[in-house]
């Protein structure tokens, strides 16, 4: 599996996403509450940009009149029909057994591990002669 930086920490703060394309797939890399979040940007239920839709949170209730509201800002909502998907997982809340979003594992790595080397790079000697350069290959 191919590691993608995307971003430094400090461009993607809580409550954020970015719109990216890697390798022509269209994703969107997720920041809530310092944890980070890849799903891809398509709904598979007619093919939207899902991640442009609205952060919301999940109503669950255990009992008639009493609803609790969980995962505020984890669930994903489709801008075209509404179907809604836990950006953790890729689970779809309208039809679990049959929808879910790629989920990409997305998180933090110290910068002097992702620009360490070793960089090797391409050198060409050169030198003057007679007003000419002249390049040796």
């Amino acid at each position: 599996m191919a590691r993608h930086v995307i971003a430094a920490v400090d461009e993607l703060p809580p409550g954020t996403r970015k719109f990216l394309e890697i390798d022509g797939r269209p994703i969107a890399v997720f920041n809530i509450k310092g944890e980070y979040f890849g799903l891809m940007n398509r709904c598979p239920h007619q093919g939207a940009a899902l991640c442009e839709g609205p952060l919301i949170g999940l109503a669950q209730s255990s009992n008639p009149g009493e609803i609790e509201y969980t995962k505020l800002g984890e669930i994903i909502r489709c801008p075209w029909h509404g179907w809604e998907f836990d950006i953790r997982t890729g689970q779809s809340y309208c039809d679990p057994r049959r929808f879910r979003v790629k989920a990409y594992s997305a998180h933090v790595e110290p910068g002097a591990s992702v620009v360490k080397g070793p960089y090797v790079a391409e050198t060409i000697p050169v030198k003057v002669e007679s007003d000419y350069v002249v390049v040796e290959l």
